[in-house]
């Protein structure tokens, strides 16, 4: 039988980081910035992280010496900044210098990557590990702290509370993102932007400062997704090239909420578990079905993509100046 009290925590631990990328992609997004670089910022916040972490936990002279508000600041803090100068990047190449958004972002994904590699290899050689990983055992120990009597409650604690604070964070700002969108003058501005920033220009709204900081706070977002997944989901191990593609599943997850962050909540805890779902599937030994299970989220984002294509509904589409560089000088 499927064992869903121990199937459904592992999905929404797999779905966090997916839901903060998604998240911060879909703040992005809203401005009119297709930022293909997500997968590498999201690699960039992780290492930043790491390097914090790290840092913090050599000042200390025993590992029992830790105390948890600066675990937990030092190593977000990092990968808030590295996230936000990876932002900044971003909005400089496509915003300032108007360069294509599509190579820059693919451009920034492949720095990314390869910066989190070259410090994290040089990282697990400066801890003189033997094998090929880093470990920040005390300080993922906070972070995947949970609520004192979670074990006591039985399933619903399994389900509904085993989520150390990160899980939480997510989701809030997942909803309050979607909320500032549709309920307050600064998600009005920011929509206007994207559809049509002619018309947001002529209204007096500063179009170049609100791709600026949407991009910036979406990529700080999306970096503490890769935070998320080297000290809680894998217990504060980093490893080279461990991040997989949960970058690209994160983009995939703005098209499938149709660029709605609160939906992003329930549809990253899918994701999670169509991601994860070969680990759980009654297959056996045999390679092939899994490999299957392993297409689920790319075929219902593609499924999803064809039905809201055919119905053609204006709130089901991206934004109309997606991906497209704004002149001023052409207005």
């Amino acid at each position: 039988m499927f064992d869903f009290v121990s199937f459904i925590p592992r999905a929404v631990m797999q779905g966090v980081p997916l839901l903060l990328g998604s998240t911060g992609e879909t703040l992005t997004e809203k401005s009119g910035n297709l930022n293909l670089g997500i997968p590498g910022i999201m690699y960039v916040g992780a290492i930043s992280g790491v390097i914090g972490g790290f840092l913090y936990e050599s000042s200390l002279p025993s590992p029992d010496a830790i105390r948890a508000l600066p675990a937990i600041l030092i190593p977000m803090c990092a990968s808030l900044l590295g996230s936000l100068l990876m932002g900044l990047l971003y909005c400089f190449l496509t915003v300032t210098l108007r360069a294509n958004q599509n190579v820059t972002g693919l451009a920034m994904t492949t720095f990314g990557v390869g910066f989190g590699n070259f410090f994290g290899g040089s990282l697990i050689k400066l801890a003189g590990s033997k094998m090929p990983y880093l470990a920040l055992s005390a300080s993922s120990i906070i972070y995947r702290r949970t609520l004192p009597f979670a074990n006591k409650l039985g399933w619903f604690g399994s389900i509904f509370l085993s989520y150390g604070f990160l899980a939480y964070l997510a989701i809030a700002i997942a909803l309050l993102s979607a909320w500032i969108l549709r309920h307050t003058r600064v998600g009005l501005h920011l929509r206007a932007v994207g559809e049509n920033p002619n018309t947001a220009d002529a209204a007096g709204i500063n179009v170049n400062r609100y791709k600026y900081v949407s991009t910036c706070i979406g990529s700080m977002i999306a970096g503490l997704g890769g935070l998320y997944y080297v000290m809680d989901y894998s217990s504060g191990i980093w490893s080279n090239n461990a991040f997989g593609d949960r970058g690209w599943l994160a983009i995939a997850l703005v098209i499938f909420t149709i660029w709605r962050p609160d939906t992003g909540v329930l549809a990253s805890f899918l994701f999670g578990g169509l991601y994860i779902l070969h680990m759980y599937s009654p297959s056996g030994m045999n390679l092939a079905i899994k490999e299957l299970y392993k297409m689920a989220p790319y075929i219902v984002t593609i499924i999803v993509l064809v039905l809201s294509s055919i119905r053609n509904k204006r709130e089901n589409q991206p934004p109309q100046s997606l991906g497209l560089p704004y002149f001023r000088e052409e207005r």
